[in-house]
């Protein structure tokens, strides 16, 4: 059975590169949500002001990767702790938010945010709000660490995620 979950933790290029480490991924999508302007472009998004929240639709295959497994990932691949932030990327669309397509999603993602309380020192902040509308980020954005591994912000930014992610779920690393 496959799945989509869109969440959001800062740079959407960091969650897309992690997420592509775990087998049982078939699709990271780049996109925006939770917002107010209709097909919203990069620099507008980025500029804070549209309400949209750079996030990833992550597609999974729940027989090879349990949901458990993905949305405990999105907490230890960021820190849901910064209120509209992730380090220096600042901003409402740098926020922690988990965007439920169902009651049985927002469930889901509640439970997930408990379990995740236990593991950070302060409180989580991560929204848990109702998808709305997603937008497709730009194409050069998909997949970009893959296309752009020696880029400044990746290796800085997004390995260390990307570690952070393969050192807790070794059992489901491609």
């Amino acid at each position: 059975m496959t799945t989509t979950y869109v969440l959001a933790g800062g740079c959407y290029w960091c969650l897309d590169a992690a997420y592509r480490a775990l087998r049982g991924v078939i699709d990271v999508h780049s996109c925006f949500t939770g917002g107010t302007v209709s097909s919203p472009s990069y620099e507008l998004v980025c500029s804070g002001t549209t309400g949209h929240a750079e996030a990833v639709a992550v597609t999974f295959d729940e027989e090879v990767l349990p949901a458990q497994v993905v949305l405990d990932a999105f907490f230890t691949m960021h820190d849901p702790t910064q209120l509209n932030r992730q380090g220096a990327d600042i901003g409402t669309q740098c926020r922690s938010a988990m965007f439920y397509a169902d009651d049985a999603q927002r469930q889901l993602f509640e439970a997930a945010k408990d379990r995740a309380q236990d593991w950070w020192p302060g409180d989580i902040v991560t929204s848990i709000e109702r998808l709305g509308v997603v937008y497709p980020a730009p194409d050069e954005h998909q997949d970009f660490f893959a296309k752009n591994p020696t880029q400044g912000y990746c290796l800085a930014v997004a390995v260390p995620k990307v570690n952070k992610v393969r050192a807790a779920f070794t059992e489901y690393l491609r």
